[in-house]
């Protein structure tokens, strides 16, 4: 019999549990593999534990697939905060048929990683994620068309970090001592803000490549305050959605 394995993981950013799904679906079959039934069990390695488990006995078919459904808990700490974890998921089937002596030789499935923490920001609840490089987006013909233009001009003219594309990340930073210092730097109280304007830096005084952390070039602009507000505000819900913790990296992709 030849057969198809697909499987699909999915997380919240908000639970401390994600799940994994497994569909076994037959490609063709001849033989003694006709009327071939699968059944298996889930299983996770790391930082989890499963807490449920089903993959009943069904019988594949190009007309239906078997289904093996899968939850896992994350084992972190809620408290204290800080706390990290990676777990993975696994399916593991057999194939049986009337036909045979026994069942056939384990067959396995590995999920994507997953991350859970209790170290973001902002909130005191667990959340999983899996690995990838998210990018905030800003549309210059969006709600922020001047943030979007400032931040478009400093990665395009002044080659700073950050741009959708490249490889060039920026990098969370959490400690709101630092994230202070380097927005005193780019935009100093000194300056003066023209009346509906406020001081807008990049790269972001939130990343380890803002104007004091980084130690290197950034730009700043006066731009419309409520954009700048925001904006701000826009790119904490990115934070929060893709729970993006300290050190880790993302792009700015300006459409």
């Amino acid at each position: 019999m030849h057969y198809l394995g697909v499987g699909y993981a999915f997380s919240a950013y908000d639970e401390k549990s994600w799940a994994y799904q497994i569909e076994i679906v037959q490609v063709n079959a001849s033989g003694l593999a006709v009327g071939s039934s699968a059944n298996g069990r889930g299983t996770c390695d790391g930082k989890c534990k499963v807490s449920s488990s089903k993959f009943p006995s069904q019988l594949v078919t190009k007309e239906k697939e078997a289904i093996g459904q899968f939850f896992f808990d994350t084992t972190i700490r809620a408290t204290p905060k800080g706390d990290q974890g990676w777990g993975q998921g696994t399916a593991t089937w057999v194939f049986t048929n009337p036909a045979w002596v026994g069942p056939s030789t384990d067959f396995t499935l590995h999920a994507t990683p997953v991350r859970c923490d209790n170290a973001l920001p902002g909130t005191s609840k667990i959340g999983c994620v899996m690995p990838y490089i998210p990018e905030m987006v800003y549309a210059k013909n969006g709600e922020f068309p001047e943030l979007a233009k400032h931040i478009e001009y400093a990665q395009n003219t002044l080659k700073l970090p950050g741009k959708h594309g490249t490889t060039k990340y920026l990098t969370r930073l959490t400690n709101a001592t630092k994230i202070r210092k380097n927005r005193d730097k780019s935009c100093p109280s000194s300056r003066p803000r023209p009346q509906g304007k406020q001081c807008d830096e990049y790269p972001f005084a939130s990343t380890w490549q803002g104007a004091s952390t980084g130690g290197g070039k950034f730009s700043w602009r006066m731009i419309n305050a409520k954009q700048n507000r925001e904006g701000g505000q826009a790119l904490g819900n990115f934070y929060l959605y893709n729970r993006i913790i300290e050190k880790d990296q993302f792009l700015v992709w300006i459409k």
